[in-house]
């Protein structure tokens, strides 16, 4: 298949618990808008709400895609998310195992 440039994309999200983590995980698995989502184990967040510094227990999503889905990817999380502001971001992979780009091409859908 062949890999191109900014092709492929990491985008992360926190999740209050495991359980919603895997619950997200499993549905955009199942849309093949990632090949592959790891749910890290709860840590503690630190972050500015609404004026004040708050601490919160949370997991984060690396969700592996191609970039040409993140919209699609983001309008699906932004279903299922509990958080009014969730973090979604994306960061470019600018570099792979050629054959794990080309399992993400494979396993995900066609835009």
């Amino acid at each position: 298949m062949g890999s191109k440039n900014n092709e492929f994309i990491l985008v992360l999200t926190t999740v209050p618990d495991p359980e919603k983590g895997e619950e997200i995980a499993k549905k955009i698995v199942e849309e093949r808008l990632s090949a592959c989502v790891t749910v890290v184990p709860a840590r503690a967040s630190f972050y500015w709400w609404e004026g004040k510094i708050e601490k919160e227990s949370e997991c984060i999503l690396f969700i592996k895609t191609k970039s040409s889905l993140y919209n699609e990817l983001e309008k699906s999380l932004l279903s299922i998310h509990p958080y009014s502001v969730p973090e979604i971001i994306s960061l470019p992979i600018s570099k792979g195992f050629e054959k794990y780009l080309d399992w993400i091409m494979k396993e995900t859908k066609i835009p």
